[in-house]
């Protein structure tokens, strides 16, 4: 995107970058691991290039990365060893896009905070294509069609899963917002009510208006994806126009983790916040 380094390959790169710092080792002591030159090492840690599976894994065993931690980052750097929902839909999944879905399905968690409209997960057939259709750049037939189809493979995908373990936090703005007309909003609504006592490792709450100013007051919503056994390995999703900015630098994570913590804890519990689904569904 504008010339800036893959999400997933900048994410890999941070993370190298740290392990090899973290045993205080230079360039040209991780170069003199794979037999390469420290041009390669360095590009790779600024997200510049990728890397195969066999190298690696024997950074991460040189930097007595464990297993586990070892498996997830070689999933993150080279998922087609993986296959996905995503694969399926390239045609319309590029760029950061189909990074941010990717790293998705390998995430443990995934908390998502939206003020303005239902999480692309949790939307029903009916209130996608009015939030397509209503789009300053709206696609054409066939790819509305495919991207449609796209939403509900990853629905099925991930809400069906193990893992990730999902937060969601709307706010009741978003739920007054007549997406579709008053029909589509009541199936909606029905729909996240229903979801709530269904779906494995879902939890969904609802700001409320009486909760005032929050940690995201400003922001019109955020994504933080967290990843099991891998502590300084996160990515944080702030949504745009343009696609929105994607952040992995560990303070980034953090702070924008910590912002969605204070947020839910302002939310509705999740009793109460099926109750006002149920209530406006019924409406």
């Amino acid at each position: 995107m504008n010339g800036t380094p893959a999400i997933r390959q900048r994410l890999m790169g941070s993370a190298l970058r740290r392990y090899r710092e973290s045993l205080e080792l230079r360039l040209e002591d991780a170069a003199c691991v794979l037999e390469c030159d420290r041009s390669k090492i360095s590009r790779v840690e600024n997200g510049l290039r990728g890397i195969r599976t066999r190298d690696l894994r024997e950074l991460l065993a040189e930097y007595g990365v464990g297993e586990h931690e070892q498996a997830v980052l070689c999933a993150i750097a080279n998922p087609r060893r993986a296959p996905g929902w995503w694969q399926g839909y390239r045609d319309i999944l590029t760029g950061d896009l189909r990074d941010m879905m990717i790293l998705e399905s390998l995430a443990a968690q995934v908390c998502t905070y939206h003020a303005q409209q239902i999480p692309g997960l949790l939307q029903t057939e009916e209130y996608a294509r009015a939030v397509a259709g209503a789009s300053s750049n709206p696609p054409a037939p066939d790819t509305g069609q495919r991207a449609l189809e796209a939403m509900l493979a990853r629905q099925e995908a991930i809400l069906g899963a193990k893992e990730p373990e999902l937060a969601v936090v709307i706010a009741e703005g978003a739920l007054h917002q007549q997406v579709g007309g008053p029909e589509v909003m009541r199936a909606q609504l029905a729909w996240l009510a229903c979801l709530t006592g269904s779906a494995p490792r879902l939890t969904i709450q609802v700001l409320p208006f009486a909760s005032g100013a929050h940690p995201a007051f400003d922001a019109g919503g955020l994504t933080v994806l967290t990843f099991a056994e891998t502590p300084d390995l996160g990515v944080v999703h702030i949504p745009g126009v343009s696609g929105g900015i994607y952040l992995e630098h560990r303070d980034d994570v953090a702070c924008h983790a910590a912002a969605f913590a204070r947020i839910r804890a302002a939310a509705l519990s999740v009793p109460a916040s099926t109750a006002m689904l149920l209530c406006m569904a019924a409406g």
